[in-house]
Order: C-alpha cells, then sequence, then structure tokens
C-alpha cells in the first residue's frame, strides 16, 4: 500500500476513538500493529482497514474486558468472537448480581447499625443462601427395546441427554459422565459459563470416542450448572428444560429441530409439529458433523423456584398443562419425577423417558424426595 493511502497515528487515533497513547501499547502488546513504521523516525502509520478492529478494541476496552482477553476475540471469526464476548458479558453480569446481593446485604444491615443498635446487630445475620434439592429417574417406557436416555442429578450438576444411533446409549453416557467432574468443584460465578463451554467440549470429545468404530452415535444435552445463585444452562437438541414459578410453567430452551426452525419462520403451528413426519429430525446434535455450537446462557434463581429437564419421551406424549399440573401438586422431586414418568408411561411410553426435578430452597430448609438415580 503507497504512503499516502495511510493515516498517521494521531489521524487514525481520532477516527477510531482511541488515544495515541493507548495505540502504542497496542503495537507493544501485538495487539494491533501499524501499518507500516517509519525507518528513519519510528512514526506510525495504519491502514484505512484497520479501523475496524481498532474500534472493536475500543468498544471491548469500554466493557471493560482485559486486553488479554481482547487479543484473543480479535483472533476470532466473528460468530466465535460473538460467543466470547457473550460469555464474558455474562460472567460480569454474575459477579455483580454476587456484589449486589452483598451491596444490599450491607446497607441493610449498616441501617439497622445507624438506628441505634450498634455493630453487634449485625452479629449472626448473613445473606440468604440457597441451594438445590434433587432428583432424576429414567424409565425405557413401553416400546423401545432398551434405554438410550442418561439422567443425572447432583448438588450442582442436573442433566438429561437423549442418544440415538447404534450407540445412542453409549453416547448418552458418556456426555453426562464428562460432566460430572463439575458436581465436586465450586463453581465462581464469574466464570461458570466458560467452565461449562469448556466441559462440553470435552462430552463433544467423549460421544466422538464412542463411536470411534463406525458406529452411529450422537445425542441431545441439556444441563444447567448450579453456583449458588444462578443456573447456568448448556443446551443442544431437543431435550428440554423449565421453570416453574409463581405457578406458571416456562420453557427456557429452544429446540434444535426442523419442526422447530419451521414453527420459528411461521410454515407450521405448534399443533401441526406433534404430528409432523419430520418431527423427530435433529438440526443439532453432540457428535453431529460438522460440530454443533449448543446455547449457552444464565438464569437468575430464587427461593420456590422448581426446573424440570426431560427428554422428548416425556413432553412429546404428556401435555404441558399435565406437567404442570404434577409440578405444582406433587410437593418433593423424587415423587415428582417419578409421577412425571408414570404419566409418559400411562400415555403409552412409546419413546425412553428421562426427568430431573430440582427445587431452588433456602439452605439448610427440609425438602423431602432428594436422591440420584441415572
Amino acid at each position: 500500500m503507497d504512503r499516502i493511502d495511510l493515516l498517521t497515528i494521531g489521524a487514525f487515533a481520532r477516527a477510531s476513538r482511541l488515544t495515541p497513547k493507548a495505540l502504542r501499547l497496542y503495537d507493544e502488546l501485538d495487539l494491533l500493529r501499524p501499518a507500516h513504521v517509519d525507518p528513519d523516525t519510528g512514526y506510525r502509520y495504519y491502514a484505512p482497514h484497520q479501523l475496524e478492529r481498532a474500534r472493536l478494541v475500543a468498544w471491548l476496552r469500554r466493557l471493560g474486558m482485559p486486553l488479554a482477553r481482547i487479543r484473543a476475540v480479535c483472533g476470532l471469526e466473528s460468530a466465535a468472537a460473538a460467543r466470547e464476548i457473550r460469555a464474558y458479558w455474562a460472567g460480569v453480569e454474575a459477579e455483580t448480581a454476587v456484589r449486589r446481593d452483598l451491596a444490599a446485604f450491607l446497607v441493610d444491615q449498616l441501617s439497622v447499625v445507624a438506628k441505634g443498635s450498634g455493630m453487634s446487630g449485625m452479629a449472626g445475620k448473613v445473606p440468604i443462601m440457597l441451594e438445590l434439592r434433587y432428583s432424576a429417574h429414567s424409565d425405557i417406557g413401553r416400546v423401545r427395546p432398551a434405554n438410550q436416555d442418561t439422567a443425572y442429578a447432583g448438588a450442582r450438576l442436573l442433566a438429561v441427554a437423549d442418544g440415538y444411533g447404534a450407540a445412542g446409549a453409549p453416547a448418552s453416557s458418556a456426555a453426562v459422565q464428562a460432566l460430572k467432574f463439575l458436581d465436586g468443584e465450586e463453581v465462581p460465578a464469574g466464570g461458570v459459563l466458560g467452565l461449562l463451554e469448556d466441559a462440553v467440549q470435552g462430552a463433544t470429545e467423549a460421544v466422538r470416542d464412542v463411536a470411534a468404530d463406525g458406529e452411529e452415535a450422537g445425542t441431545t444435552l441439556t444441563a444447567v450448572l448450579w453456583t449458588g445463585s444462578q443456573l447456568a444452562l448448556v443446551h443442544i437438541g431437543d431435550s428440554r428444560a423449565y421453570l416453574l414459578r409463581d405457578g406458571g410453567l416456562f420453557r427456557i430452551t429452544h429446540d434444535h429441530t426442523v419442526v422447530q426452525s419451521m414453527i420459528d419462520e411461521g410454515r407450521l403451528t405448534p399443533e401441526e409439529a406433534g404430528s409432523h413426519p419430520q418431527r423427530m429430525l435433529l438440526l443439532k446434535s453432540l457428535g453431529s458433523d460438522p460440530p454443533a455450537v449448543p446455547d449457552l446462557r444464565l438464569h437468575e434463581s430464587r427461593a420456590g423456584d422448581r426446573y424440570l429437564l426431560c427428554s422428548d419421551g416425556l413432553y412429546g406424549v404428556v401435555p404441558e398443562d399435565r406437567i404442570r399440573h404434577l409440578l405444582l401438586s406433587v410437593p418433593d422431586s423424587d415423587t415428582a419425577v417419578r409421577e412425571l414418568v408414570d404419566a409418559a408411561n400411562d400415555a403409552g411410553g412409546p419413546d425412553n423417558v428421562s426427568c430431573v426435578v430440582a427445587d431452588v430452597v433456602r439452605a439448610g430448609e427440609q425438602v423431602p424426595g432428594q436422591g440420584e438415580d441415572e
């Protein structure tokens, strides 16, 4: 490129809204190298096409992203960069939420002190801590010759996977097994999405390994990781996660299926989807080729919430109003999962059916029916 087409560092700084000092730093860090450096004067020149990257750097700095992470983002393709930014910001929001709760607690307690109770008024008072009470159950159903589902529930990890193909059962089991190490780890709220994303990469590799001999293998995966105040959700395929809150049942996952895409496009109604010949066809799964990107996001939780994770063997035959009724009317999670499975089998049990039910409760609150079943 001719020198006449280049921008001086001053002109480039004004156009990119970065200071010359910042540009010199980014040069040293190999984050934004100038297009040309005068060998005699050391003066830096930049090409017009570098403005796009410079503006991205400026925006990310305004978000508060560390320079090392910005360098990593700038090296990614657009879709991957967007996921990284989303994960970073979700972490910021999670950290902010934790600090917000602590700040609210301190303001409340210090207000008591200001009214004359003294610092002793804070003794023994701590923020409300939440935990899960949970149960999981998986059943072969009434028609299938084998169970290709896997369900798991633990203190931090909840998961349902629905395998398919000749090696479907090992695939769903491998996916969940690859996540189980998360159940025993202290989960940092700020990095939970990144931690979960890395674990899913391991699950993807585990699913590929079980199909190494050429057998078809793949699985859905819907899993949540509990931080103590939030649930980090990963989802791929057509297993589902629901939230029961204040009497309402809300689906918090989006099916990765052909019929769901047709519903989204307005070419099919939800009622028509139930009998569509392609209703079982997945657009995304673990083990697909090329690899598919799962959905990742955070959900704020509060005491009294109830979560349901399930395979399509439940919602495919049991209407959502019936699912809602059972979740509302059965107080303990262990009985709830078994009644949900029974409802699917009473409706014919045409598929394997797996359910995980978890209740968000105040720490120490006694709720019957916690347990684990795979």
